[in-house]
Formats: C-alpha cells, sequence, structure tokens
C-alpha cells in the first residue's frame, strides 16, 4: 500500500507521498538526504526493503519506478517511500494529473488579477466587506467604501445621513461644505479663490498680484478708484496700483475733497467775462473781432462783429471810414439793383438801391423782371403800368358808366335808358309822364 497526501509526516504510513508545490519537495529532498547521512543501520533497512518491496513490483528496490505518480509529475523517494509533486509550471492532483498553470507569479497575470496555485485568479472575490468598492492595484485588492457611503470596507459600508457627507469635509482649505441634493458640495469662503477641491487661497495679499489698474484691498483686486478716494465731480486715474485725483477742465477745488465748477449760468459770471461757457466765465468777444470794430454778444454766447455806421471794412479783419467810392464796394443791394452814391436824411453819404430798369421788388434785397415796359408789350385791352400788363378799363369810367378797351385806351359810355358824364356818373332816364284828356 502507499501513503497519501496527508500522511506525509507519518512515517507509520505505505504507499506514495503527493507533494503539491515547490517548497514541499525541497524539504523532502532534505529529509532524505539527512537521513541517509544519520545512519548506515538506516540506509541498510532502506536497502532490505528495497529488496523486499522488489517481490512487490519494484525494480531495483526503486520506489519510483514504475512510477506511481500521475501524468506531468515527478516522484522522489523519502524514508523508502515514493513522493509525488507536479512539475512546476504545473498543478492539480500529483497522484492522478497535474495541468499547466496560466501563471508563475502574478506578472503572469492581467493587472486586474492575481497568481495563485498557477492560476490568474480575481484577488477581488471574497477580498472586501459588504457594499464596498474593490480597486486592483498592482495585483493588489484596494478596498473602500463607495461615495455617500462610510464605515469599515473590510467589514461593512452603510448609506452615509446627508448630514455626514460633509463631515469629515471632502473638500480643500479655506473652502466650506454643503448637502444640495444629498451631494456635497464644496466653493470657496469669501474673499478666497481657487479650486475648493484642492483648495482656495486669498485672491491677494498685495497691489502687485493684481493688474496694474487694481489694488489689493481685503484680499482683493478691486479698481483702485473705487474705494472713494477722489471726490464725486473729480476725474480718477490709476498709476501704478495708486488713484490719482484731478479735477475737469473747468472746474476748481481739492479733487479729494470737491470740485466746482466756475460758474452754472451767465448770472455768475462777472462783467468782464459775461458767459458761462462749458462752466467757465468767458468773454465770448475777446479776440474775435478786427480792428476798428464794434463786438456784441448775442444770446449770451454768441460774438457778433460789425463795423461802425461811418466805417466800412470786414468786421473780422479791420474798419474804415468810408469814402465815396467805398459807397457800393461791396454791393449792399439786392439782386437785378443797381448801387448809386447817394445821402440819407441827415445829409450823410449812403449808398442808394435801385431796381434796375424793367424790373420791379425790394432793391435791398430782389427785383424781379416785369411783364412789360410799354403798352405794346401787353393785350389790346391792357396797359403797363409799373412794368406790370393791366385792365385798360381798370378805375377808369364813372359810375354806371360801361368801358370799351380799343388799342390799350378806355372807352367810356352811358348804357342804353341812362344819360351823363360817363367819366364820372351815369344817371337813368325817367320815363315820360302820360297825360289824360277829357271832352266835356
Amino acid at each position: 500500500t502507499f501513503l497519501t497526501q496527508q500522511s506525509v509526516h507519518s512515517p507509520q504510513s505505505s504507499g506514495p507521498v503527493a507533494v503539491s508545490d515547490t517548497e514541499t519537495e525541497m524539504a523532502f529532498r532534505a529529509h532524505v538526504s539527512r537521513r541517509f547521512r544519520q545512519s548506515t543501520i538506516f540506509v541498510f533497512a532502506v536497502v532490505s526493503a528495497v529488496f523486499i518491496n522488489g517481490a512487490n513490483g519494484m525494480i531495483d528496490g526503486n520506489p519510483c519506478s514504475p512510477n506511481p505518480c500521475g501524468q506531468n509529475t515527478q516522484c522522489y523517494v523519502t524514508s523508502g517511500r515514493p513522493v509525488c509533486s507536479c512539475l512546476p509550471g504545473h498543478w492539480g492532483n500529483p497522484l492522478s494529473y497535474c495541468q499547466r498553470g496560466e501563471c508563475q507569479d502574478s506578472n503572469d497575470c492581467p493587472p486586474s488579477r492575481a497568481c495563485r496555485d498557477y492560476q490568474c485568479v480575481d484577488v477581488c472575490a471574497g477580498a472586501c466587506g459588504l457594499n464596498a468598492d474593490c480597486l486592483v492595484r498592482n495585483h493588489v485588492p484596494v478596498c473602500s467604501c463607495p461615495a455617500r457611503h462610510t464605515g469599515d470596507p473590510f467589514g461593512s459600508c452603510r448609506l452615509m445621513d446627508p448630514q455626514e457627507l460633509c463631515q469629515p469635509s471632502p473638500c480643500g482649505t479655506n473652502t466650506k461644505c454643503e448637502v444640495i441634493n444629498n451631494t456635497p458640495t464644496c466653493s470657496c469662503l469669501p474673499g478666497f479663490q481657487g479650486s475648493p477641491l484642492q483648495g482656495c487661497r486669498h485672491e491677494c495679499e498685495s497691489d502687485y498680484e493684481c493688474s496694474s489698474t487694481q489694488s489689493c484691498q481685503n484680499f482683493r483686486c478691486v479698481s483702485a478708484c473705487a474705494s472713494g478716494v477722489c471726490a464725486s465731480t473729480a476725474n480718477c486715474v490709476v498709476n501704478n496700483h495708486r488713484a490719482v485725483c484731478s479735477c475737469p477742465p473747468g472746474y476748481l477745488g481739492d479733487p479729494y475733497l470737491s470740485c466746482r465748477a466756475e460758474c452754472l449760468s451767465h448770472g455768475d459770471c462777472p462783467s468782464g467775462r459775461p458767459s458761462c461757457i462749458n462752466l467757465k466765465c468767458v468773454d465770448p468777444c475777446a479776440g474775435v473781432c478786427g480792428i476798428n470794430a464794434n463786438c456784441r454778444v448775442r444770446d449770451g454766447t454768441t460774438a457778433v462783429c460789425s463795423c461802425p455806421r461811418d466805417m466800412t471794412g470786414n468786421p473780422f479783419v479791420s474798419c474804415r471810414p468810408f469814402d465815396k467810392n467805398d459807397l457800393c464796394i461791396p454791393n449792399p443791394c439786392g439782386q437785378n439793383a443797381r448801387c448809386e452814391p447817394g445821402h440819407d436824411r441827415s445829409g450823410k453819404e449812403r449808398p442808394v438801391c435801385t431796381c434796375v430798369p424793367g424790373y420791379l421788388g425790394d432793391p435791398l434785397t430782389y427785383c424781379r423782371r416785369g411783364e412789360c415796359s410799354s403798352d405794346g408789350d401787353c393785350r389790346s385791352d391792357q396797359n403797363c403800368l409799373n412794368y406790370n400788363c393791366v385792365s385798360s378799363c381798370s378805375n377808369q369810367c364813372g359810375v354806371g358808366a360801361v368801358c370799351n378797351a380799343r388799342n390799350h385806351i378806355a372807352v367810356c359810355s352811358c348804357p342804353p335808358g341812362y344819360t351823363g358824364d360817363a367819366l364820372s356818373r351815369c344817371y337813368s332816364i325817367p320815363a315820360p309822364v302820360a297825360r289824360a284828356f277829357y271832352n266835356k
């Protein structure tokens, strides 16, 4: 009879011993070596046993011949007994059959599996606790509780209470954790910025961390002019992170306290500078008109230049006294009018404007061409009067008279039944009085 695999350490058993791994095989080799060195009596006993067992089928007293082990195995003799083990890289029952394994070590397996008994196995199988997640790293299972769960991942994970989602906080430094829709939500604290999951920091701690137009105020970059350092009516510009204040043009005062306009209306200005223009008192006539010209202010803002009455010239350049030849230069008359030297009622020399012949109208502005210059230019029943063709009978005959124009001449006559002077008045002729005669 042969020993079973469980009787490896029982010197009382007989039969082959199954060794399932290399370490046990090497242990048996060392055991056999030590036993042979310890006593020649033992060797003699083994040899004696060989001869005795040879009668039971052993060849030359070798318990491994014929090989009592299964396929893909190797046989060793220890203490006179055969020991069976699978060949390297194989696994199974060495007494019957060993099959080739998938791996020698975990490096032969995918990263998510490990080598056990020459087989690539799922290392997460049964490794983690209830409701836990398993992640394999370098063939080693890593257990963790899933999101919104807590507990021991090797024992049991449970669903967290909503108030526990932020305990401990999953957020970075300088943040706050709030549970929104059963989800922990991270945000930076006021005055901080950055990634709330990794950590938030002050937006700035010095001006040089801000743009050139901003300054660091309460750890935040803001416009240097936003702090109200300048007066409300002042201008503010930023120079090297600092606000520089100035009063606008036309304003007076301290730009850091108050800027006021020089004037708001003409009444705020002195007589020498009577007009308020763009919030400043100015003299509209200053340097505007020419030599000897007069200047007057119209509408409080507009300078009007003119030469004095006894002078002529360009009032924006120079004015000079009149002479006779200057009266009509430039021509002061209107269109289709002519200018001639003359005198006004006081006897002073003045230009005199008249419409040219054949024209009528206002010679100071415009003279229009007339319809006629003589009766011949009109119809036979019309006359030319003031360059216009008018009816020859217009206001020529008397009251009640009849007018007939012939060759531009009005012919007046009293109508039938009337008598009198047709140029002044026509009277109705009275009817004769009927007389009756009676015979007595």
